[in-house]
């Protein structure tokens, strides 16, 4: 059912987005939806930390949290409660509670599972150490397990699965709302290109692999540029946008970019897009990569892999340590007339992505579970 075709009804949203990255997916996200509740005449309210800079919530009033903690985090936010006047309450942040959870970032204990696969008995030990891990399973657990989110959106089957066997949750409550982007913003632009490739001192015949997101190793950067090396290609370039320590990743023809809040310029400058990432829900950065005309390398391991056909939209590694199969991967992509040939087909794959899309449906979602909350109990936040 279209939002406009639901109940006249306004309603008072409340967002939960703990911290603030001014190039972060979901904070990029969260202000969209924010954007898009506001323009449907909803009123918005979020709840977050100091970090979040004022002028980049414009959407209703802000609510700032003292701690930072994600358990901290989570107890302010249930102290709060008895004064909160929402009528619903959808987070992207893992709390105790709430009407609806975007599990944005995934399963925490799928990838602690994932993980174990790559790590070195010592490191095994000393994460099960580690208070953060702990505690975000513990959140997880509360949200999942115990039922404290009413209802989830997933933005991959992957995820929705994982949240199913691993928490027992009941699947006809998970609803998948694919990952958006603006498409007016994200597209092939040949003026663009030649200006992104000048400025980076980019040869014409160089091939351009392009690697985003923080969080280096979970998103497999030590696997891209093994895989590059492996190519012996000395006209080949990894360039690696994103947050992360550069000392663990020191090789040769890689060049740092470090955390942009603009990257169209640098799809635009590139050839080839390449995640082996370990885990990922559904990268973001794939999505808008594909949007820009550029093949994308990746894994099963990432919900993205669920919208693509290998060889066909980039490719779908079945392991991200498979260092041969990336390799492969990067030379089958490395002819420029295949990239050509492909991109009409990789940019309409992409074109079903629209954020507008994604918005409309999370938002009849959010409408839905208020509506269901109100025929109960006639409050939502206060139950």
């Amino acid at each position: 059912m279209a939002i406009s075709e639901m109940s006249p009804q306004k309603l008072s949203i409340g967002f939960v987005r703990r911290g603030y990255s001014a190039s972060g997916g979901a904070e990029a996200y969260l202000k969209r939806l924010g954007r898009g509740a506001v323009d449907l005449g909803h009123g918005a309210e979020l709840f977050t930390t100091s970090d979040w800079p004022a002028s980049e919530w414009m959407f209703g009033t802000m609510t700032r949290l003292r701690t930072t903690s994600p358990i901290a985090f989570a107890d302010e936010l249930e102290e709060l409660r008895p004064k909160v006047r929402c009528d619903v309450v959808m987070s992207l942040e893992r709390i105790w509670r709430c009407d609806v959870y975007r599990a944005g970032d995934g399963v925490h204990r799928a990838w602690l599972n994932r993980r174990r696969k790559f790590e070195l008995p010592l490191e095994r030990f000393t994460r099960r150490l580690n208070p953060k891990h702990r505690d975000l399973l513990r959140l997880e657990k509360s949200l999942f397990g115990d039922r404290g989110a009413k209802r989830i959106i997933v933005n991959s089957q992957m995820a929705k699965d994982e949240i199913v066997d691993l928490y027992g949750y009941p699947a006809g409550k998970i609803d998948i709302v694919r990952n958006g982007v603006p498409l007016e913003k994200f597209r092939f632009d040949p003026k663009l290109r030649e200006k992104a490739r000048e400025d980076l001192k980019l040869k014409p015949n160089q091939i351009a692999l392009l690697f985003v997101g923080s969080g280096w190793e979970r998103k497999g950067l030590l696997f891209a540029t093994e895989a590059m090396a492996l190519c012996k290609n000395r006209k080949m370039r990894l360039l690696v946008a994103g947050r992360g320590n550069q000392r663990h990743y020191k090789a040769k023809r890689v060049q740092f970019l470090g955390e942009l809040p603009d990257l169209v310029r640098i799809y635009a400058a590139a050839d080839i897009f390449i995640l082996p990432t370990i885990y990922d829900p559904f990268s973001n950065a794939c999505l808008e990569a594909l949007a820009c005309g550029l093949p994308v390398i990746t894994t099963r391991a990432n919900g993205f892999s669920e919208i693509v056909e290998d060889g066909v939209h980039g490719s779908i590694i079945g392991f991200p340590s498979d260092i041969i199969a990336l390799r492969d991967a990067i030379r089958f992509w490395s002819d420029p007339s295949r990239r050509i040939a492909a991109r009409s087909t990789i940019i309409e794959r992409a074109s079903q992505f629209d954020i507008s899309k994604n918005v409309e449906k999370t938002l009849a979602i959010l409408i839905q579970a208020a509506a269901r909350a109100a025929s109960t109990s006639g409050k939502i936040w206060n139950t």
